[in-house]
């Protein structure tokens, strides 16, 4: 592989077809060792993203990793402020129009080696393909000031693989905004990343919000607030809790374990439980929101297009 002195590969010509920048692989450029010796500026690159992979440091730098085609190509597409781009040998065959794409907005991309991508991806089998991105999440009143009328206020949330899923769950149901409030786990986290398979660039995500603070905002902002809680006495197919759902709603879900303690469901204009028709003992966070979110997104449709409340 040929190297260029920018860390963007360069135009094809007559010195050859474009190269990026390589780290640890070996000198023919061949996914291998890690034992390759990196240009300064890929290695700078490299040492700060290997960084990221701790909450501490992403605080810090505000930025975080996006692992897999689809998370790289939703923040490129999306406009998100990309620094890095990681990529190995063979995932830059699969996906050479994403790396073409990331080269054309003057993002340094480097090839490293597969050892190097499992250890930043931090999973079994990574995909390839990794970039650096700035954080994307707005202050609350960014949100409240956009008049929205689906919102998911997460409370206690400490499972990112759930976290994640919640917020690709919310952006399919067109929700307007996603809370991560109190102590719920970063959305940043790379299992929170992957899980949200590229939502997290799509809708306005809040981080460590009060959840007192964004009940409050919420309200006064024209949202009903409505706690999930499986110990409430009306359940979702309620014929009153149904005519209430096309209201703009801010659906609070509590952790995954304990859900909502009783001080946090008080905040909430009702409490409404997800009915169980069968005999499984409950419904995981993912599965419940889901329901929840779809449900109040049906009734909204069905009231834009009619003016009355669907059920």
């Amino acid at each position: 592989m040929t190297r260029g002195r920018s860390p963007i590969a360069r135009p094809a010509g007559a010195d050859g077809p474009p190269a990026a920048r390589y780290y640890g692989e070996n000198r023919s450029g061949h996914a291998g060792g890690s034992r390759g010796v990196a240009p300064p500026g890929p290695a700078r690159a490299l040492a700060r993203a290997r960084r990221l992979t701790k909450r501490a440091f992403r605080q810090r730098e505000r930025a975080f990793l996006a692992e897999g085609p689809q998370a790289v190509a939703e923040a490129l597409s999306c406009g998100a402020k990309v620094s890095d781009l990681f990529v190995t040998a063979p995932a830059r065959s699969r996906h050479s129009e994403l790396v073409t794409a990331a080269e054309g907005a003057g993002v340094p991309v480097h090839l490293v080696s597969g050892e190097v991508m499992e250890e930043l991806a931090q999973t079994i089998t990574p995909q390839g393909l990794l970039a650096v991105c700035g954080f994307v999440d707005v202050p609350l009143d960014a949100v409240t000031r956009s008049a929205p009328a689906l919102v998911a206020l997460l409370a206690n949330v400490r499972d990112p693989g759930n976290a994640g899923t919640v917020l690709r769950t919310a952006d399919a149901a067109g929700a307007q905004a996603v809370v991560f409030a109190d102590a719920s786990v970063d959305p940043y986290n790379g299992k929170c990343v992957r899980a949200s398979a590229g939502s997290l660039f799509h809708l306005p995500v809040v981080a460590g919000a009060r959840l007192e603070e964004a009940v409050v905002a919420m309200r006064a902002a024209g949202l009903r607030i409505v706690a999930a809680d499986g110990r409430a006495g009306r359940p979702l197919d309620d014929p009153d809790v149904q005519a209430r759902l096309s209201e703009p709603t801010a659906w609070m879900f509590g952790n995954e374990a304990w859900g909502l303690p009783p001080d946090l469901v008080a905040l909430a204009d009702e409490p409404v439980a997800v009915p169980i028709y069968g005999n499984a003992e409950s419904l995981n966070l993912a599965a419940a929101a889901a329901v929840c979110l779809y449900a109040s997104a049906r009734a909204q449709r069905v009231h834009r297009v009619t003016g009355q409340a669907g059920t």
